[in-house]
Order: structure tokens, then C-alpha cells, then sequence
């Protein structure tokens, strides 16, 4: 983002940052403890500040370069209609694609990762049912042991559509940088280049936190730290494609992203609550 350079080339930096953030964000998986409370802390912060706030934020102009003001006191809209469209998406998936129907029945009997399931926490699945609670269900954040066998480690398909959530979201994210440094106009060139670059600063510092939440689950569920920061840093990799397409087409793609941001929020809280409420009720 150097003042003088085409919007291109400064939408290629400005992006190029966002997504570095967001791989900066999951090398901390190396630092955390693969706790099942650290990981929903993590999770549960990251989709209130870096999804749910900025969601409301945004909501509240049409268009951050020209800063016009938009739904006012009703701005929490979006981040909610995003939000339950998030939640229920899991929802809708967990029904016609149960957790069983998506598990390897012919693994050996010494797989790779066995799961450590608490009675008092994890419920079972069963057919005909979103999910009946028991002792044969594998949450969505499950912790394995590690074991010597040359098979891979599992994730729970719901963590996996959290990933493409808030990769998903990141598309709108990567537009709207884009724009904000292609719809400039010599008039007023100086002070949008300004509110491009904090718009991309801004996004920058809220991904970090996203890169987290994604390497986390992964590494808890044993994968090595390589593989947890390939998926991490690769939720972020759609910004730059997204923020070329924007700077190119300058369409108005801000008042996508409190619908996105809500989506992803939506997608992870439900997957931190789809555990917590049960043992709530057992206690």
C-alpha cells in the first residue's frame, strides 16, 4: 500500500496483508494449549470480534469510501439474518448428512487417532434423528490420542464447514479492499487512498484471530503444525483473487459483507453451543 502505485498493484499489497494476518493468526496453534475449553474460548471470541462486530460496523454505511451512512439503529440485521442463516446451514447439513454416514466404517481397529469422549459432555447420533445424546457420538471438536499407525488424522465434517464458512467470508472481505482502492478519483485520491489502507489495516488485525480458529480445531484433532497452518493461512488466500476481481470491476460489494460476516459467525458459534447447551442441561 505505497501512495502512487496503481490501484492494482495497492490492492495486490493491501490483500496480500490481510491474508499474511491470517496466517499469522494460525502459527499460534504451535502456542496454544489443544485444550477442548482453550479451543471454544478461541473460537467463541473470534466470532463476536472479528465477525460479529465488524458485521454491525459495517452494516451501518453503504459504502466505506464514501462513508454513507445506511441502517442506522437497525444495523444489527444482517449480522443476525447472516447469523441464523450460518447456524442453520449446520443445521441442515448435520440432518441429511449425519456424522456416521460420513465416517469410514471399514477403518482398522487401531486407527490413527482414537477419540477421548467425555459421557458427561458428547451425545450419540442416530438415524431418523438430527442427534440423540449417548456415548458414541464424535463432537465436532474432538480431541484424539495419538497412536503409531501410518492412517490420517479426523475431523468432524462440521469443522470442515466452518472452514469454508469463514473462507467463504473472506471473498466480500477481499472485494471490498479491492474497491476501496480501485474507485478512487483524482479529486479526492489522497484521502481514499487513507481509507483504503485503514480499511485493509482493519482487516488485517481481524484476521488474525480467524487464522486461529481455523488451525486450532486442526491441531487439536492431530494434525501436525504444518498441516494445521496450511489450513489456516489458506482460509485467507481467496482475499488477494477476490481484491483483483473488486479493484477490476468496482462493483458494490460492501453491503455483502455483514451477511457473510454473520454467516461465519453463525456456522461457529453453532458449533461451540451444539456442545456446551447439552452439558448445561446434564449439570
Amino acid at each position: 500500500m505505497i501512495e502512487g502505485f496503481s490501484p492494482i498493484a495497492q490492492t495486490a499489497i493491501g490483500t496480500s496483508l490481510t491474508w499474511g494476518a491470517t496466517a499469522l493468526g494460525a502459527v499460534f496453534c504451535a502456542f496454544q494449549p489443544t485444550t477442548e475449553k482453550r479451543i471454544r474460548n478461541v473460537m467463541l471470541a473470534a466470532s463476536f470480534w472479528s465477525l460479529l462486530q465488524p458485521a454491525i460496523d459495517l452494516a451501518k454505511t453503504v459504502d466505506r469510501v464514501k462513508s454513507a451512512d445506511s441502517m442506522g439503529s437497525v444495523c444489527y440485521l444482517p449480522a443476525a439474518v447472516g447469523l441464523l442463516a450460518g447456524a442453520a446451514f449446520i443445521i441442515l447439513v448435520d440432518y441429511f448428512f449425519p456424522e456416521q454416514a460420513l465416517i469410514n466404517t471399514t477403518e482398522p481397529s487401531s486407527p490413527v487417532y482414537s477419540p477421548i469422549v467425555d459421557d458427561r459432555l458428547f451425545g450419540g447420533l442416530t438415524s431418523g434423528s438430527v442427534r440423540y445424546r449417548g456415548n458414541d457420538f464424535i463432537s465436532p471438536i474432538t480431541f484424539y490420542k495419538p497412536r503409531r499407525s501410518t492412517h490420517s488424522p479426523r475431523v468432524s465434517s462440521r469443522i470442515w464447514l466452518f472452514i469454508v464458512a469463514i473462507t467463504l467470508h473472506n471473498i466480500p472481505e477481499g472485494l471490498a479492499v479491492g474497491v476501496a482502492f480501485g474507485a478512487r478519483d483524482d479529486s479526492t485520491a489522497g484521502g481514499a487512498f487513507l481509507r483504503a489502507r485503514n480499511l485493509a489495516l482493519g482487516m488485517a488485525i481481524q484476521n488474525v484471530p480467524e487464522g486461529l480458529a481455523v488451525s486450532l480445531p486442526m491441531r487439536a484433532a492431530g494434525y501436525s503444525f504444518w498441516q494445521s497452518f496450511w489450513y489456516g493461512q489458506l482460509s485467507g488466500i481467496v482475499e488477494p483473487l477476490a481484491g483483483i476481481l473488486g479493484c477490476i470491476t468496482v462493483q458494490y460489494v460492501n453491503p455483502l459483507q455483514p451477511y457473510a460476516l454473520g454467516f461465519a459467525a453463525g456456522a461457529m458459534i453453532f458449533v461451540i453451543f451444539d456442545d456446551v447447551i447439552p452439558e448445561a442441561h446434564r449439570k
